[in-house]
C-alpha cells in the first residue's frame, strides 16, 4: 500500500507543479501578449476546461480499462502538454498546451485516486486521500518555482525537464500492479449515484474550493504585480501557502476518518468565507500576500474529506471508484474554469473587491446547505 501511495502521489505532484507553474508566470505572459485579466482567465481556465472534457472518459476508462491504463494515458498527455508548453510562441499555443494537460490530468487523477481509494482500507480512506492530497498541494507549492526557474532560465529548458519526469512515471506506473476494477462502471450507475446524499455532498465540496482557488489563482498575482511584487514574490507566496496547505490536508482527511466528514468540512468553509471577505482591503503586497497564505491552508481543509465522502457515497451505491473520481474531476473543473474565467471576468467588470465578497457569500451558502443536509454520522459508522 505504501509503494502505490508513493506512486499516486508522485502522479498528482507532478501534474499540479504543471498547473501550478503559471502563477508567477501569468503577469509577465499577460504583458507580453496583451492580455487582459479576462484573457489571463481563460490562459489559466484552459486546464480545467481540459479537466473538464476530459472528466467523465478519463473515469469511464478508469472504471471499465482499468486504473494503470488510465494513469499511463494521462501521463502521456502530460508529457506531450509539457512538451509544447515549453515551445509554444502564442497564446494560442499555450492555451492548447494547457487546454491537452487538463485532459491528461483528468485521467491521471482519476486513475491514481481511483487506485488508492480502491485500495485502502475504509477507516484509513480519508487520511490516505489526504496524504495523495497533500502531495498534489505539495506540486502546487513546487510548481511556482517551477515557473520561476523557467523565467529566469528557459521555458524549453524547464518544461522539456518536465516531460522527462513523465515519462519516468509512465515507467514506474507500468511496473506497478494493479487490481482489475469491480465496482459498477456503467452510466445508469453513474446518473443513480447521484441520489446519494454523500455523493452529491461531495461534488459540491469539491467544486467549491475549486472556484475560490480559482479566482485566487488569477486575481491575486495580478494584484500583487500591480502593488510592486516581483515574479519571485509572487511564486514565494504561493509557495508559502501550499505548504502549509500540503501539512493540513493529510491531518484533515485523518481527523474525518476519525471523526466524521463533517467537521473539517464546515471549519473549511467559514475559513473561506472569512478569507474572501478579508482578500478585498490589503493596499500592500506584503499584506495581500499574508492574507493568501494564511487563509489558503484553511480553505485547504475542505479537499480530502470532501473527496473521502464522495469515495464513501459511491461504496455505498456500488459504483466503481474511477468513475466517482471522474465525476470529482468533472466538478473540480467546473470549479475552477468559474473561478478562473468567471472571478477574473467580474474582476475586471466590477473590481475585485465584488468578486471575493461573492464567492465569500458561496461560502457562507454552502456551509447553510451542509448543516441542513442530514449528514452527521462518522465516516466509519
Amino acid at each position: 500500500m505504501r509503494a502505490l501511495l508513493l506512486l499516486a502521489s508522485a502522479v498528482v505532484l507532478v501534474d499540479t507543479s504543471f498547473y501550478a507553474a503559471i502563477t508567477p508566470l501569468l503577469p509577465d505572459l499577460t504583458e507580453e501578449f496583451g492580455l487582459s485579466k479576462s484573457g489571463a482567465g481563460l490562459l489559466a481556465a484552459a486546464y480545467p476546461i481540459g479537466t473538464f472534457v476530459g472528466g467523465l472518459p478519463g473515469g469511464y476508462m478508469a472504471a471499465r480499462v482499468g486504473v494503470k491504463p488510465t494513469v499511463l494515458a494521462g501521463l502521456m498527455l502530460m508529457t506531450l502538454a509539457s512538451v509544447g508548453f515549453a515551445f509554444a510562441h502564442t497564446v494560442v499555443l499555450l492555451d492548447i498546451a494547457r487546454f491537452v494537460q487538463g485532459v491528461g490530468g483528468a485521467a491521471s487523477w482519476a486513475g491514481a485516486m481511483a487506485w488508492i481509494a480502491g485500495a485502502a482500507p475504509k477507516e484509513q480512506r480519508g487520511q490516505m486521500i489526504g496524504t495523495a492530497m497533500g502531495a498534489a498541494i505539495a506540486g502546487a507549492l513546487f510548481g511556482p518555482v517551477i515557473g520561476v526557474l523557467a523565467d529566469l532560465t528557459s521555458y524549453e529548458l524547464v518544461f522539456c525537464t518536465v516531460g522527462a519526469i513523465g515519462v519516468g512515471l509512465m515507467i514506474w506506473t507500468f511496473a506497478t500492479p494493479a487490481a482489475k476494477p469491480l465496482g459498477d462502471g456503467s452510466l445508469r450507475g453513474l446518473l443513480g449515484s447521484l441520489s446519494n446524499g454523500s455523493v452529491r455532498t461531495g461534488l459540491l465540496l469539491v467544486t467549491v474550493p475549486g472556484l475560490l482557488f480559482g479566482t485566487l489563482s488569477v486575481l491575486g498575482p495580478l494584484r500583487m504585480d500591480d502593488l510592486g511584487a516581483t515574479a519571485a514574490a509572487i511564486g514565494l507566496v504561493w509557495l508559502i501557502a501550499a505548504g502549509l496547505e500540503a501539512i493540513v490536508s493529510p491531518l484533515a482527511g485523518r481527523f474525518s476518518d476519525r471523526r466524521g466528514r463533517l467537521a473539517p468540512l464546515l471549519a473549511g468553509l467559514v475559513g473561506g468565507a472569512i478569507t474572501f471577505a478579508i482578500l478585498p482591503w490589503p493596499n500592500t503586497a506584503v499584506l495581500l500576500g499574508i492574507a493568501i497564505v494564511l487563509g489558503s491552508p484553511v480553505i485547504g481543509l475542505l479537499w480530502a474529506p470532501a473527496m473521502a465522502m464522495l469515495s464513501d457515497g459511491a461504496d455505498e451505491v456500488g459504483l466503481e471508484q474511477g468513475l466517482a473520481f471522474g465525476l470529482m474531476n468533472l466538478t473540480w473543473a467546473t470549479g475552477q474554469a468559474m473561478g478562473d474565467i468567471g472571478g477574473s471576468r467580474l474582476g475586471e467588470v466590477a473590481g475585485d473587491e465584488v468578486a471575493y465578497l461573492v464567492l465569500s457569500a458561496v461560502c457562507v451558502a454552502a456551509f447553510a446547505i451542509l448543516r441542513t443536509s442530514g449528514l452527521r454520522r462518522p465516516a466509519t459508522a
